[in-house]
C-alpha cells in the first residue's frame, strides 16, 4: 500500500496548490451582467409611439399610456388643470359609462391607476395576460373620445378641490417639499407655479377649455403606449393597430420653453404651519441636464450623500449628532425618479427636526459633508458600494408592481427621447462614473449658489383661556 499512499499524497498536494494560490491572490470579481430588456418599438401612422417588452416570467401584462402633458404644460390662469383632467379621464368614454373603466379592469382581475407628473399624465393597468385585449380596447376607447359634460366637469372640480384641501391645506406639512420647493427654486412660471392649482382657477375652467385640452394634448401623436409582460409582440402589434390605428392625430402647439437660468445666489424661504408638530427643513439644487455624464454622476452622489443608513448625511445628522431621525429626498422626489421626467429638475433633501436645533446648525453639518465631495476624491470602495446600492434599487423599481416600473421608464423614454431601448444604456452611464467625475459634478452642482432652502416653522398656538 505504500506506493499508493505516496501517490495519494502527491495528488493531494497538487490539488491543494490551486486553492492556496487562489487564497493568496483572489481573482477579481466579474462585473455583474447589465440589464438587457428586449424592446420592440414602432410608430403608428397617427404618430402613437408603441413599445412592447415581452417577459414570460409572470403571466401578467402591464399596459401604460403616457400623454405628453403635465404640470408644466397647462394654461396660465388655469393652474391645476392638468391634474383636473386626469380625473376627467375616468368619467366615461365612447362605449364606457362613468367609472365603468375601473369596474372593467378590476373585474378582469387587474389593478389600475393614473397620475399627473411634471412632463406627462399617465394611465396604467396590470392585468392577467389573457385580459390584455380588454385593457387595450378600453384605453383606446377613451383616447377616441371622452364623455365631456358640464355635469362631469362640475363634479370633478369639486373632487379636485376637496383633494387639495385634504392633502395640502388640512395636512401637517401639506405640499412639503414636493409642491413648495419648485415654487421657490425655479424662476420659469411653468416650473414654478402651484401644480395642484388655485381653487378659484380650478372653478374657472370651462367646458370648452376641457374639450380643447383633450383634443390637443390627448392625441395619439402626443402619447406613448407600452405593453410589458407575458405577451407576443406580433399579436400585440395587430391588437394595437386594430384599436388605436384609427384615432386621428392632432396639430401640436410649440413646446413651452422650460429652461431655467443658472442659479447664482442661494434662495431662502420659510412658511408657518399651524398643524406641524415640529420644524422641517428642505434643501434643493438644480441638477445637470439629462443624459450628460454629470447627470449620471449626480445619481450616484445622491446615494453617497443621502440614500440609506450608510449615507454620509445619515451618519452625520442621525447617528453622529442626533439632529433628526432620518433623511429623505432624491432627484425628482415625490413625483417620480431620475428617469421619468424631461425638463429641468431639482435634487431635494428633506428632514424633520426638534425646535432646539436651528436649521443653520443642521445646514452647517450638511455643508461639511458636501464640501468633502466638492474638494476630495471619493475612494473607489465608496463609489462601488454606491453603485451596487443604486443598481439594487433600480432593478427593484423595474420589477415593481409586476413590471409597471419597467413600463414607466420605457413609456417616458419613448415619449421624451423617441428611444425606449435607451433603458439598456442606463447602467452603462452609471458604470462610467469615476471619482474625478463625482468631484467635478459636486463642484458645479452642489455649490451654495445653486441651492434653495425651505423651512417649515410650527405656528404659535393661541393661549387657551380657562373660565372660573
Amino acid at each position: 500500500m505504500r506506493p499508493f499512499v505516496v501517490r495519494a499524497r502527491a495528488l493531494l498536494v497538487a490539488a491543494l496548490v490551486p486553492f492556496a494560490a487562489s487564497a493568496q491572490a483572489p481573482a477579481k470579481a466579474a462585473a455583474p451582467p447589465r440589464l438587457n430588456i428586449p424592446v420592440t418599438y414602432w410608430h403608428l401612422k397617427n404618430g402613437l409611439r408603441v413599445v412592447v417588452a415581452p417577459d414570460k416570467s409572470v403571466p401578467t401584462a402591464a399596459v401604460a399610456v403616457y400623454y405628453g402633458v403635465g404640470f408644466r404644460v397647462e394654461p396660465k390662469g388655469r393652474t391645476g388643470f392638468a391634474h383636473l383632467f386626469e380625473h376627467m379621464m375616468f368619467q366615461g368614454s365612447k362605449n364606457l359609462g362613468k367609472m365603468q373603466f375601473v369596474k372593467l379592469i378590476e373585474g378582469s382581475g387587474g389593478i389600475l391607476n393614473g397620475s399627473t407628473r411634471f412632463d406627462f399624465t399617465n394611465y396604467f393597468e396590470v392585468v392577467p395576460a389573457n385580459a390584455l385585449e380588454t385593457a387595450l380596447w378600453a384605453e383606446a376607447d377613451r383616447m377616441h373620445g371622452l364623455a365631456i359634460t358640464q355635469e362631469n366637469l362640475t363634479n370633478q372640480q369639486g373632487v379636485v378641490k376637496n383633494e387639495v384641501k385634504v392633502n395640502v391645506l388640512n395636512q401637517p406639512y401639506g405640499g412639503f417639499p414636493w409642491l413648495d420647493m419648485p415654487q421657490l427654486a425655479n424662476t420659469n412660471w411653468h416650473n414654478a407655479h402651484n401644480f395642484y392649482g388655485d381653487l378659484a382657477e380650478l372653478d374657472a375652467a370651462t367646458l370648452e377649455d376641457v374639450k380643447q385640452f383633450f383634443t390637443t394634448f390627448y392625441a395619439p401623436n402626443n402619447a406613448s403606449l407600452v405593453i410589458a409582460g407575458d405577451v407576443d409582440p406580433k399579436q400585440v402589434k395587430a391588437l394595437v393597430e386594430k384599436y388605436f390605428g384609427d384615432v386621428p392625430s392632432q396639430p401640436q402647439p410649440p413646446r413651452e420653453d422650460l429652461t431655467e437660468p443658472r442659479q447664482e445666489q442661494e434662495k431662502r424661504s420659510s412658511k408657518e404651519d399651524a398643524k406641524a408638530p415640529r420644524p422641517a427643513l428642505a434643501v434643493a439644487w438644480h441638477v445637470p441636464p439629462r443624459w450628460t455624464p454629470e447627470w449620471f454622476a449626480f445619481g450616484l452622489l445622491d446615494y453617497i450623500l443621502a440614500q440609506g443608513r450608510d449615507s454620509r448625511l445619515y451618519e452625520s445628522l442621525v447617528r453622529g449628532k442626533a439632529y433628526t431621525g432620518g433623511v429623505g429626498g432624491g432627484i425628482n422626489p415625490g413625483l417620480g425618479n431620475q428617469w421619468n421626467y424631461q425638463g429641468p429638475m431639482l435634487y431635494t433633501i428633506n428632514l424633520f427636526h426638534d425646535a432646539k436645533t436651528s436649521p443653520d446648525t443642521i445646514l452647517a453639518a450638511m455643508d461639511v459633508e458636501i464640501e468633502k465631495l466638492r474638494t476630495e476624491l471619493v475612494d473607489q470602495g465608496t463609489l462601488d458600494r454606491a453603485r451596487t446600492r443604486w443598481r439594487s434599487s433600480f432593478y427593484n423599481y423595474i420589477e415593481g408592481l409586476n413590471g409597471f416600473g419597467k413600463a414607466d421608464i420605457l413609456a417616458s423614454l419613448a415619449l421624451f427621447d423617441d428611444n425606449p431601448a435607451r433603458i439598456n444604456e442606463i447602467e452603462k452611464g452609471m458604470d462610467a462614473v469615476t471619482p474625478e467625475l463625482l468631484r467635478k459634478t459636486a463642484q458645479e452642482w452642489l455649490r451654495k449658489g445653486n441651492r434653495s432652502i425651505l423651512t417649515v416653522v410650527p405656528a404659535a398656538k393661541p393661549a387657551t383661556t380657562v373660565g372660573n
